[in-house]
């Protein structure tokens, strides 16, 4: 599946508010990094895309991995296929969002931490239920109906619904130690 021009600029635009440019010898590190968000059998059909919109690597597959964004702390590269696009679009736009078709995303490398209430929170507060994630993968569903089987809570050990009742709402399975 390929991504439009506009899609890209706009998750670009919306996520990387803070860029100040990458070195352009550090493409390769940011490819390695974006490519640690993705499965072993996935990583040479993945397209990495940095945040200036450069292909460092130009994949056959369904997904399109990213570094960490600039204006984030620690790491957190994701690799997403077309609905998580979507919903990264809508995310960073802060527009509605109704997933299409069932979505699922790559965090393999883990993240830096987010609030599993509240997503636009930035940083952990008494009251944001904030989770640092290891390894993990992430789906959303057209039908939020199906979300309500989990539990919200990060510490029962398994798979939990991250930002339930937003438009953001998705599944997190994490899959190795928690950061």
């Amino acid at each position: 599946m390929k991504f439009s021009s506009p899609l890209v600029t706009a998750l670009t635009l919306a996520i990387a508010y803070s860029f100040n440019g990458y070195a352009a010898d550090n493409q390769q590190g940011l490819l390695e990094e974006a490519l640690s968000a993705a499965p072993p059998t996935l990583r040479d059909k993945v397209t990495v895309l940095d945040w200036e919109q450069n292909v460092l690597q130009k994949g056959t597959g369904q997904y399109t991995c990213f570094p960490t964004p600039p204006h984030m702390t620690g790491v957190a590269p994701m690799c997403m296929d077309g609905p998580w696009m979507e919903w990264a679009k809508a995310w960073t736009s802060k527009e509605p969002f109704q997933a299409k078709a069932i979505g699922i995303s790559y965090m393999l490398a883990g993240d830096g931490g987010a609030s599993n209430i509240n997503p636009y929170d930035t940083e952990e507060t008494d009251d944001n239920q904030w989770i640092v994630e290891g390894p993990h993968l992430m789906i959303i569903t057209p039908d939020a109906a199906l979300l309500e089987s989990l539990p919200t809570a990060p510490s029962q050990g398994g798979p939990y619904v991250m930002w339930k009742g937003t438009p953001y709402a998705h599944i997190m399975v994490p899959i190795g130690e928690r950061k």
